[in-house]
């Protein structure tokens, strides 16, 4: 006897039968021969080809290859396809589809679909790049959207904008587990909350974060509506991410490499980037020409090249002395080499505050046994900036790109301008401009709502703020003999460079500068789609914030430390124009945008107008 089963114990089995992890967060409303669960993507355009995405499961309920068809049609009813094909998926690539679709018209605007069984997808837009005479592009920048802080308002504004290209710098997901850097208003009440609840570490774990994101209606209104070029930064692979390591990894979580590679098939999978046939996301340092008007080259700073960066807490050091523990006696360096080694002794050296006025205690008997823990009253150890400078910071050899990508970028800079490209637009994840420690008292510092991890930092800070030191060393500031080498080849090939970075969560605007001050280019930081920004642990009116971050900041043109929002970005052939778009809230789907006043830069100025 056949038992016929109603709709929802229909849905119901095929759901059990799939799985959680195969629905990644889609919610089955349908009996049908399959299911398109997350929309649609494209990304990577270049004159002729684009790169189209979606995901489909089986409606058989059983894991199975699916076949699906793909179609690109310059109207909307699909009567004429241009292009179509063919592409099976399955259960070793999570159900993605990922198809080059060649034999295209370069500047032209298309829609597409997939087809599975009797299921359609939801209709995307793209469009190719230009070939030629170019006279306007325009671009949208965004960069760390993180789900359980609230909204993606930002991203449903871009969608709602007439743009060319979507650059997305990083951040587009985040590993952590659940409450870890997040809004508890979206955790509690906008139900934001993440899958799965742990930490990112293996495979199955980084394709259920990004099947959660890309449920979020927003994000798929986005991708729908604009092709997409993407690098990732270091939440797509794990906090402050380096060629060997990361800030959140440590050994009882596996081995580094394993995650990474776990990580890397993710986003191979789950994004519409070009890539080989191996199933991991190769390198993602890429170029794309916009006709005659401008090269996109888009870099990687977070991950294949990137030495260890530098952190003020563990590498900073202490001023020291150093003594022959024999005699008692401090010595110099040249005679220190030759103490025994066993009478060798090096004590960090206190300094007495009591009269206000620094004075260095390097009595060996005094000093010798002392430690943070029982400094007596009104003494303290200070940070030897300078040698920190010299034997850290300034070593030649460190590079936040790897050797072989500092020769490829300026290889491509120097081939844009001599194919007589207007524009280099780098496209990369870290701010390249020098930003300076702020000089800010504590009376105008609300200090008790700092929170309290940041407090140890922030005094830190103050200590450091007259040694000009820079504030973020996970920049390219923290690698600055890098950013040396690419600035004198930048400026050796005649170039006008416009670079774009993430990151930060807040909005920036540099004039770059060589270490000789001569112009280079400029940059244009692009604030977070919600990822909360200064404001939300450095208590300081935002206007009184900015003006000392300029005045510790020669380079610094214009700053917003407070507002979540995305970038606009204008190229034409005698001048780039940008500006900021701000929305009010990411707590609450009813939201305004404001927009800041737009920053041009002319051809061959290097630098950005005067403001006022």
């Amino acid at each position: 006897m056949a038992i016929r089963l109603g709709r929802r114990e229909a849905l119901k089995t095929m759901g059990m039968a799939l799985g959680a992890l195969s629905l990644r967060g889609y919610a089955l409303d349908g009996i049908g021969s399959h299911y398109f669960t997350h929309g649609v993507a494209s990304g990577d355009p270049l004159a002729g080809r684009v790169i189209l995405w979606t995901r489909v499961l089986p409606g058989t309920g059983e894991h199975a290859p699916v076949e699906t068809t793909w179609e690109v049609a310059t109207e909307r009813t699909f009567q004429a396809p241009v292009v179509s094909g063919q592409f099976i998926t399955g259960e070793a690539r999570d159900y993605t589809v990922k198809v080059d679709a060649i034999g295209l018209q370069p500047d032209t605007p298309y829609f597409y679909r997939f087809k599975a069984g009797d299921a359609v997808s939801a209709v995307g837009q793209t469009r190719t790049l230009p070939v030629g005479a170019v006279s306007q592009f325009r671009l949208g920048v965004a960069s760390c959207s993180n789900y359980p802080q609230g909204f993606f308002n930002a991203y449903r504004h871009m969608a709602e904008t007439d743009l060319d290209l979507v650059l997305h710098l990083g951040d587009y997901i985040y590993e952590y587990p659940q409450g870890g850097y997040a809004n508890p208003i979206a955790l509690e009440k906008l139900g934001r909350g993440v899958v799965p609840a742990h930490e990112l570490l293996t495979l199955e774990d980084y394709r259920m974060r990004y099947g959660l994101y890309r449920t979020d209606t927003d994000l798929q209104a986005v991708h729908q509506r604009h092709p997409f070029v993407c690098v990732w930064d270091d939440h797509e692979l794990m906090n402050n991410t380096w060629k060997e390591g990361g800030e959140n990894h440590n050994p009882g979580e596996g081995d580094f490499h394993q995650r990474i590679a776990a990580a890397r098939q993710a986003y191979h999978e789950w994004m519409p980037i070009r890539t080989g046939t191996t199933g991991d996301q190769g390198p993602i340092f890429r170029s794309f020409q916009i006709g005659d008007l401008a090269d996109l080259i888009m870099l990687d700073t977070r991950l294949h090249g990137r030495d260890r960066g530098l952190e003020y807490d563990k590498d900073l050091p202490l001023i020291s002395a150093t003594f022959d523990a024999r005699s008692g006696l401090e010595v110099s360096a040249s005679e220190f080499a030759k103490v025994p080694e066993d009478s060798r002794i090096t004590l960090p050296v206190p300094f007495d505050l009591v009269d206000g006025s620094p004075a260095a205690i390097r009595d060996f008997s005094t000093i010798n046994g002392l430690t943070p823990s029982n400094l007596p009253d009104g003494w303290f150890y200070m940070h030897d900036a300078e040698a920190f400078k010299v034997e850290a910071l300034g070593r030649a050899e460190r590079t936040v790109l790897g050797a072989d990508q500092e020769h490829w970028v300026v290889g491509e800079v120097e081939r844009s301008a001599q194919r007589g490209a207007r524009w280099q637009v780098l496209g990369q994840q870290v701010l390249m401009g020098k930003l300076g420690i702020p000089k800010l008292t504590m009376a105008e510092i609300q200090s008790d709502q700092v929170p309290t991890f940041y407090r140890r930092r922030l005094k830190t800070m103050q200590q450091l703020e007259q040694h000009q030191l820079p504030l973020n060393l996970d920049a390219w500031d923290g690698y600055p003999a890098c950013r040396a080498r690419v600035f004198s080849g930048l400026r050796a090939s005649q170039s006008n460079p416009v670079v774009l970075a993430g990151d930060t969560h807040n909005a920036w605007a540099f004039n770059l500068k060589d270490e000789q001050g001569q112009a280079v280019g400029v940059e244009i930081g692009t604030p977070g789609i919600n990822s909360p920004g200064m404001e939300n642990y450095l208590m300081v009116d935002s206007a009184l914030l900015v003006q000392r971050l300029k005045d510790a900041s020669p380079e610094l043109v214009a700053a917003d430390t407070a507002q979540r929002g995305w970038t606009e970005v204008v190229l034409n052939r005698e001048y780039v124009e940008s500006c900021w778009h701000f929305v009010s809230t990411v707590l609450d789907r009813d939201y305004q945008v404001t927009s800041s006043e737009p920053l041009r830069c002319a051809h061959g100025a290097r630098g950005f107008d005067a403001l006022g």
